[in-house]
């Protein structure tokens, strides 16, 4: 074997051997469908009818989307997103009418399981002000130093380096990681905004950095941090505020939040199972759906020249689910949910923040398009589905929405993380105190069994 250190690229080379060995683990792992079935597998973890299969309980959060009648009948019923039994809605409708942010007033429930009372929240907002700064040097050692091209990957590399900081970093007491959780939702968006700085430095652009200020909320020390004139409107920081609480919980079965019980559970570190949990959400089909969406309006608004003709929209809707146009998939992105069924109660309350951040950017003409889409496209796929119902998913709005805040989309993804933080660590707090059992699901093996061959008796 002769390494060729003069290759620069080499370390990311096609080699024709890789190609054989793809075509051996291509022709050795081969699994028949129909054995899934044979063996009941519960394929992604769901039963015949999309129901998750029950792996545990919670009281952190809990999603209601259907009704099961006697007959054990699913019927569609309008969402409801619950943290710690109080629905999100009235969640964001109280902050409102007292004129305060919510995010951290969320954030304080999924921990500790009650509303703070008003000097609980200061408290809380004091506390977490005091832990959102990093290490000495910290941007200049980790951020700067040879920056991904995905800033979650930059994120992630920057919690793991935090473990290095931490006098205490595998000690899995609840007082402890109940200190390393604060820190990490105080941190996790001063990692994201300086892991974009960081990308655009290396992109040529000019490099400005931003500290936060201790007496602002999450939402608005992101949009000041993110700005190089550190400017942003009323509405802009209530309309992120309200994305963020949103955000910070989806039920404990979602993919990251899974992911985050099952790592939480062996008993390793706090860094090890948020970054895991960010793994699980970086994925495409799990935090990224809404950089997906606004690529599909981009095609959409390309290829459909009146906006207001519907029957365009139909056609060009109808061309996309028989996999004829855009990326192929036959999917409408946006429209449905695993989960809710009739209702996405996090976009409901989020058609009022659109609505209103439309009409203060002058994008009515785009919201409009939007809902056209949506009108349509359910239509469209209710039909094909044979469903009665089909809820529009919060990510069908939230790219537009972070658009119009002037939110770069290498920052989606992530600012998905800056909310989902306070939700993961409430689930690894509570793992830790009642699950009590190693996560340890079983895998049939189907490979028969079969004698060593020597060497030389090899073909």
């Amino acid at each position: 074997m002769i390494w060729n250190e003069n290759k620069e690229n080499a370390y990311c080379e096609i080699t024709p051997t890789i190609m054989g060995l793809k075509e051996q683990w291509e022709k050795k792992n081969y699994i028949d469908p129909k054995l899934y079935k044979e063996y009941n597998v519960k394929r992604g973890l769901r039963d015949e009818d999309g129901r998750g299969v029950l792996t545990g309980l919670t009281r952190v959060a809990e999603i209601q989307s259907y009704n099961v009648t006697q007959g054990e009948k699913i019927v569609p019923t309008d969402g409801v997103l619950y943290y710690r039994g109080i629905d999100c809605r009235e969640l964001v409708r109280g902050s409102a009418d007292r004129g305060r942010f919510a995010f951290e007033e969320a954030a304080y429930l999924l921990l500790f399981g009650e509303l703070p009372t008003d000097q609980q929240l200061r408290d809380f907002c004091i506390q977490l002000a005091s832990y959102r700064t990093l290490p000495t040097n910290f941007f200049r050692d980790v951020i700067m130093k040879a920056p991904p091209k995905d800033l979650m990957n930059t994120m992630q590399r920057g919690i793991l380096t935090l473990f290095c900081y931490d006098d205490k970093p595998n000690d899995i007491s609840l007082t402890n990681v109940l200190r390393q959780s604060l820190q990490l939702i105080s941190n996790m968006p001063v990692l994201a905004i300086y892991a974009y700085q960081a990308y655009r430095y290396n992109r040529g652009e000019s490099l400005f950095i931003h500290r936060p200020l201790p007496e602002l909320s999450t939402a608005e020390n992101f949009l000041r941090m993110l700005r190089e004139d550190r400017s942003y409107t009323e509405l802009e920081a209530r309309t992120l505020d309200v994305a963020l609480v949103l955000h910070a919980d989806n039920g404990g079965g979602n993919n990251s939040t899974f992911t985050n019980h099952v790592v939480t559970s062996s008993g390793t570190d706090t860094y090890s199972a948020i970054v895991a949990a960010m793994s699980s959400l970086k994925g495409p089909r799990h935090g990224g759906a809404n950089s997906k969406v606004m690529e599909m309006m981009d095609d959409i608004k390309t290829h459909v020249v009146d906006w207001e003709d519907e029957n365009a929209l139909q056609s060009y809707l109808t061309k996309m689910l028989d996999g004829g146009a855009f990326d192929g998939s036959g999917l409408i992105y946006g429209l449905g949910h695993a989960v809710y069924t009739k209702t996405d109660p996090r976009c409901e309350v989020f058609r009022d923040y659109v609505n209103k951040l439309s009409r203060e950017k002058g994008r009515e003409r785009e919201l409009n398009l939007y809902g056209n889409v949506e009108k349509i496209g359910k239509k469209l796929l209710m039909e094909r589905r044979h469903k009665d119902a089909l809820s529009t998913n919060i990510d069908f709005y939230s790219g537009f929405v972070y658009e119009m805040l002037g939110l770069p989309k290498e920052l989606y993804t992530p600012l998905f993380a800056v909310a989902r933080i306070s939700g993961w660590s409430a689930h690894r707090m509570e793992e830790l105190c009642t699950g009590g059992k190693l996560i340890r699901p079983r895998y049939e093996c189907v490979e028969e069994h079969r004698s060593y061959v020597p060497m030389d008796n090899r073909k």
